[in-house]
């Protein structure tokens, strides 16, 4: 049987990325053009320089990841790209990109939701997942907790309601003088960390068990490195992010875990930039060993944004035969199982 070859295209926020991958699983090529040199001047992602070198960098991306994959624009089957949740202006690039290769070639089009994209990064790195499954997506710009019941069915179950996990970390990194991007940073310093130096909160709602809140635990660092400093004292940054840490990881995977138990799930998954951290993932495996439970998630590489994830979810929408409009537009508020 003919495999079915899709190019992906990934602009949602500072990564410019192209990716050629063959039925859902296979991955025959993945470029990614990174900006995290550009954006650490600034302490996070400046939306116009951002758009600005995804037009630079778009189209070299893609020509590179056909020439690594062994394929002409013609031999694909279909064009996927992500159309949202992300920035508009560096969305647009990366839509008008596949618009046009669609409209040229006569292949079709087919529009990917970001998160869903994270989600199928979990087919790429393991062969036998299936659905259906509990997946916890955080990232800088999502924390989600998905049921996923089919490839293309997805029920979130829970999300947060007002920072982004990935973003917490950012933010507690520039007030500790850290650096951009934060995860890395905050997880490096964590490492020589005592985690119980400090009782930071943990929220929990009553009306919707599954959903996150960061913001009360970001503030209560920052007025503890603020009282410190104010003292003159000399704050110790290793202790308050191992705490800041185990406080965020904690709250990821009880809600996460609380939820699989209510979906009679066994099989629990890990997705986004927030799933590169390993003492997320030490954490998910203890748990998930002691109660019985599968755990997925994938090589560091496919926890960032790339293309290789997007052309995945592609696919299941390729042989559905869900194929999206030329009028296709940039929705940077998109929500997941929206059209």
């Amino acid at each position: 049987m003919k495999d079915t070859v899709i190019l992906g295209i990934e602009t949602s926020c500072d990564e410019t990325s192209a990716a050629v991958v063959a039925n859902g699983r296979k991955v025959l090529s993945n470029i990614i053009a990174t900006q995290v040199n550009l954006h650490a001047e600034y302490g996070g992602v400046v939306p116009e320089l951002a758009s600005r070198k995804h037009v630079e960098a778009i189209i070299p991306v893609i020509d590179k990841a056909c020439r690594d994959a062994g394929v002409v624009l013609a031999e694909l089957d279909g064009i996927g790209v992500t159309y949202g949740p992300g920035l508009v202006g560096a969305l647009l690039v990366g839509l008008s990109a596949a618009k046009a290769i669609a409209f040229a070639l006569g292949k079709p089009l087919i529009g990917v939701n970001h998160i869903d994209g994270h989600i199928c990064a979990n087919y790429i790195a393991h062969e036998e997942l299936e659905p259906p499954f509990i997946c916890l997506v955080a990232s800088g710009g999502h924390s989600h907790i998905v049921h996923v019941e089919d490839y293309r069915k997805t029920v979130v179950l829970g999300r947060t309601r007002d920072d982004a996990a990935g973003e917490a970390f950012d933010k507690i990194a520039r007030v500790l003088g850290l650096g951009y991007p934060g995860g890395p940073k905050v997880e490096k310093k964590a490492m020589k960390g005592n985690p119980h130096s400090f009782k930071f909160p943990r929220v929990k709602f009553k009306d919707s068990p599954f959903d996150f809140s960061f913001s009360g635990l970001k503030t209560a660092v920052i007025n503890t490195v603020h009282q410190f400093r104010q003292k003159n004292e000399q704050v110790p940054v290793e202790d308050i992010c191992a705490s800041f840490q185990k406080a965020v990881v904690d709250v990821l995977v009880d809600n996460t875990i609380e939820a699989a138990v209510k979906a009679k799930s066994r099989t629990v998954c890990l997705a986004g930039g927030v799933a590169a951290n390993s003492f997320l993932r030490e954490s998910f495996e203890k748990v998930c060993s002691d109660a019985g439970i599968r755990l997925f998630y994938p090589p560091l590489k496919l926890c960032t944004d790339n293309a290789a994830m997007i052309a995945s979810s592609a696919y299941f929408s390729f042989v559905a035969n869900d194929f999206a409009p030329e009028t296709l537009n940039a929705i940077p508020g998109l929500d997941l199982g929206e059209k």
